[in-house]
């Protein structure tokens, strides 16, 4: 590592609700490739990669880990520093707990926070903008980067700036998410930025910040690392201490208490894609106004947004300000004036127990994924893909037998005291109840079909015997 380096530390714990139906619980958008090619997460760690730059602490949500190997194996950059938070407490203890990391490692360590769900369109731009914070933030200031507002945006909060020392604002206060009228006011003043949740800091004046403004979360941290475990690759804190934590944004835990702000002004396009409004004006452009991304056609509409996956065809006629989304199994039709309302959508969804909140239809596990194709009474049918060298743990179902039909590569089955092979257009019967495990000990993809039959089929139905990624009780 590079002497006097800065360390990232990415926060990946964001539900992405307000992007639903695209994202979802368990594949929020920052593991989405939503407009082709690397996905938020990816773009934002090979944005630290390079020599100004320590390898990335990743702090992300438990469920959500093997989606964070994986996506990091991608990118080719080698990350042993994934910390998984057992609840989401919101950023300020995850903040803390990368402090408390790096300041181990290096005493003098400059830590620079990053959401890992953001679009930044000049990575050159960006770091430079890092780098003229690094000499205040080694004073013990803390740097937040600020993006001058386009629009009186009111979904935002902001930062007031007040004197300039050479790129280096002095920072008057947070302000919170504003009205329309006062966003107004904001834009004509002048003085100030929108707060994008980018921070500079030592780790050190951090850990210090905490012990006067938030000493008991300064020791809920410390005990959650204390009693951490080895994961496979993974650091999990503590469950219970950690739990035991403020629920609480850096922002209102110590930036809007303390006098040591500076604001750097962000000289480069910014977009946190919060909103469907917001991911229409980074989307490919047709005539009058409409912006499109996937399979969409539009018939006398104007500024319409529509947004199609999965082979889904999506047609907008005769409309105006509407935002369309088409998966697999969920629709959203919305204004673009109250697309910011889709998270309460979601809100009352979850409420009555749907499951096109939680997950798509395509299911991503650490072996693969599976994909429901139909369900009916006492039957399901899916498409199973497991990935070379992986496989599922061994298990049992209480109430449902199974048959896989090989589509193509190999499997290895295990059911009872037997063990074979299948290959392309062989199948075998799982009765139920039988101790059974399925892999991929090919150098290809195994994709199956499997046919579900029984009582109960929903995916609690398993009890495991022997698994490679530690999951016990998870589904």
């Amino acid at each position: 590592m590079k002497d006097k380096a800065i360390h990232p530390a990415i926060l990946s714990g964001g539900r992405g609700t307000r992007l639903w139906p695209l994202s979802r619980t368990a594949y929020p958008k920052q593991f989405l490739d939503i407009f082709g090619g690397p996905t938020l997460f990816q773009q934002t760690c090979m944005r630290v990669n390079d020599a100004f730059f320590a390898p990335p602490i990743i702090l992300g949500n438990a469920d959500h880990r093997f989606m964070i190997a994986e996506q990091l194996q991608r990118t080719g950059i080698d990350n042993d520093k994934i910390v998984l938070e057992p609840v989401g407490r919101n950023t300020a203890p995850a903040v803390l707990v990368a402090s408390l990391l790096i300041a181990a490692e290096d005493e003098e360590g400059l830590v620079l926070l990053l959401p890992s769900d953001h679009i930044i369109k000049d990575s050159e731009a960006f770091r430079d903008c890092v780098l003229k914070g690094t000499a205040v933030a080694r004073e013990g200031k803390f740097v937040t980067f600020g993006v001058r507002p386009q629009c009186p945006h009111a979904s935002y909060s902001y930062i007031e700036t007040g004197t300039a020392r050479g790129d280096v604002l002095e920072v008057n206060r947070f302000a919170k998410k504003p009205t329309k009228e006062k966003a107004e006011e904001y834009l004509t003043n002048g003085n100030y930025y929108w707060n994008v949740g980018i921070f500079l800091f030592s780790a050190r004046s951090m850990i210090e910040a905490f012990g006067e403004h938030m000493p008991e979360m300064l020791a809920v941290c410390q005990e959650a690392l204390a009693k951490a475990r080895r994961d496979l690759d993974f650091l999990r804190l503590d469950d219970t201490a950690y739990a035991g934590s403020e629920d609480i944004s850096l922002d209102h835990a110590i930036m809007e208490k303390s006098q040591n702000v500076c604001c750097i002004p962000l000289a480069t396009g910014w977009s946190n894609l919060g909103s469907w409004t917001a991911v229409a004006e980074y989307a490919e452009r047709r005539e009058d106004a409409n912006t499109f991304n996937g399979d969409v056609s539009f018939h006398k509409s104007r500024n319409c947004y529509g947004h199609s996956t999965d082979g889904a065809s999506l047609s907008i006629v005769g409309l105006e300000n509407v935002i369309a989304v088409a998966t697999k199994d969920a629709i959203l039709v919305t204004s673009k004036e109250n697309a910011d309302e889709v998270s309460q959508v979601v809100e009352e969804r979850k409420a009555h127990n749907r499951n096109s909140v939680v997950y798509h239809r395509r299911v991503h596990r650490p072996w693969g994924w599976f994909e429901g194709l139909e369900r009916g009474e006492r039957f399901q049918v899916k498409c199973l893909m497991v990935k070379p060298g992986e496989k599922l743990s061994l298990q049992s179902h209480h109430h449902r037998a199974e048959h896989w039909v090989v589509v193509s590569g190999t499997a290895r089955v295990t059911v009872g005291e037997k063990e074979f092979l299948l290959t392309e257009n062989e199948s075998t019967y799982i009765p139920i109840g039988a101790t059974h495990r399925l892999e991929n000990p090919g150098q290809i993809p195994a994709l199956l079909i499997e046919v579900q039959s029984g009582s109960y089929l929903n995916e609690d139905d398993i009890v495991r015997y022997e698994d490679i990624y530690n999951r016990e009780a998870e589904v």
